[in-house]
């Protein structure tokens, strides 16, 4: 970009950073350029999809990430990264910021390489490198991520061969006498520091108890729809009383006891779906919802890492 260019940019910049820009802080709190390699490679191939990207990794990664903190579709995506001063100051002031089809095209080369999965991974290993660990212990829980069902009747199948555009690997489920069409985020969150540490996405009808992302030697906080599951940490279920046997003081007691551990373990939901507005999803298949969720639980984690920074700073 043309110094003069720049100039102008950050002179109008200016005035946003007045009145507090979000962006502009959370920006500084990870080392992106280290995501850069783990994107190039995958454009270090033969292949016919092979070659360099057009646009820098790291626009390409933030674009996504602007996308899940504002719960934006990729048409609103492109538009307001051109319209917005403070999307242009947190991609870097690019030359060029990419289209709706250049975003999609990267989101789906992600899923077919993995390295969604390997960004996840370097944003847990930089969060350790903090000294933010896991010590005191992890909450399991998982929340519906709701999907257009389409036209399509409920016991037609459903999957790669489905026609319908809305969703081919979505499924209906019930819970409480309430239906649930699309997803569930199955995510464990540690206790110490509320940041957000594995992810896993099902369809909705995955029963909680089925996705044990614990660790050997963590301690598992779980709400009674995990009762009876295995758990490779400590576990730390609530207990559930069942016929002829109701609890007793004692599981009472130890069940109030878990349910104080577990009541943080409702804000990243909360965060995700009223502030990112990324309870629902238009994306057709469990991975391209699961790569959504990846970057939508990365921005959580980019929100609350701001949240200690300030804490530590009072």
């Amino acid at each position: 970009m043309k110094s003069f260019e720049k100039y102008f940019l950050e002179k109008n910049y200016a005035r946003v950073e007045e009145l507090g820009d979000k962006l502009a802080e959370i920006d500084p709190l990870i080392d992106w350029e280290v995501f850069r390699p783990i994107i190039r490679e995958m454009y270090d191939n033969h292949t016919e999809r092979g070659g360099r990207p057009n646009n820098d990794e790291i626009v390409m990664m933030k674009m996504l990430v602007l996308q899940s903190w504002y719960g934006l579709s990729d048409p609103e995506l492109e538009r307001q990264a051109n319209d917005r001063i403070s999307f242009h100051k947190f991609l870097g002031f690019p030359e060029r910021i990419p289209d709706r089809s250049t975003v999609w095209a990267f989101r789906e080369r992600l899923i077919d390489t993995g390295k969604d999965e390997r960004i996840w991974e370097e944003l847990q290993r930089q969060i350790n490198a903090k000294g933010l660990k896991i010590k005191e212990g992890v909450i399991q829980d998982a929340t519906f991520i709701t999907a257009d069902p389409g036209h399509k009747k409920v016991e037609e199948p459903r999957g790669p061969t489905a026609k319908t555009r809305r969703n081919k690997d979505g499924e209906w489920t019930k819970k409480n006498g309430k239906s649930h069409y699309g997803y569930k985020l199955h995510s464990k969150m540690d206790i110490d520091h509320q940041l957000i540490r594995e992810i896993e996405t099902t369809p909705a009808s995955m029963h909680d108890s089925q996705i044990d992302l614990t660790q050997p030697g963590e301690v598992n906080y779980r709400d009674r729809g995990y009762f009876g599951a295995p758990c490779k940490g400590y576990n730390a279920t609530m207990d559930r009383g069942i016929r002829s046997h109701p609890l007793n003081i004692r599981q009472k007691m130890r069940n109030q006891r878990i349910t104080h551990k577990r009541a943080p373990g409702e804000r990243p939901y909360a965060v995700i779906k009223n502030i990112f507005n990324s309870g629902h999803v238009k994306v057709t298949t469990t991975l391209r919802t699961h790569t959504k969720n990846i970057f939508t639980c990365f921005c959580y984690n980019l929100l609350q890492l701001n949240t200690i920074k300030q804490k530590n700073t009072t």
